[in-house]
């Protein structure tokens, strides 16, 4: 690129705490992949890279802090669905969509949960 050359940028879609989006999974032994619905956990940060945690239909058995979301229709989701122990990093491109965001008393229990998965105080 020569000098005072202006570079054509793409800007990435910003996503924010407790954002509810769906996301392209790979499998663990990178066979493929699989479309699943997590929550954004991550505070804004210049990262293109996001921290989230999985959501599921499977609903039991829960795990200690594993949740069914109280409000999932408000949230975005179209069946009953847990916050599944699970903390994850991501590159923003494998976000497929946004559906929703998580609703006050939820948001309060993924803290707790948070704090619990993590031996925080």
């Amino acid at each position: 690129m020569m000098y005072g050359a202006t570079r054509k940028t793409t800007s990435m879609p910003s996503y924010s705490q407790h954002d509810i989006v769906l996301i392209t999974y790979p499998f663990t032994d990178l066979s493929g992949a699989k479309v699943r619905p997590a929550v954004v956990v991550s505070a804004p940060h210049a990262s293109t890279d996001l921290f989230i945690v999985p959501l599921t239909s499977r609903i039991n058995p829960l795990l200690a802090g594993e949740f069914i979301l109280t409000d999932w229709k408000g949230a975005g989701l179209n069946t009953p669905s847990a916050l599944k122990r699970g903390l994850f990093t991501v590159h923003q491109r494998l976000v497929a969509k946004h559906i929703g965001r998580l609703q006050a008393h939820d948001i309060f229990t993924l803290d707790e949960s948070l704090r619990l998965w993590l031996g925080l105080k």
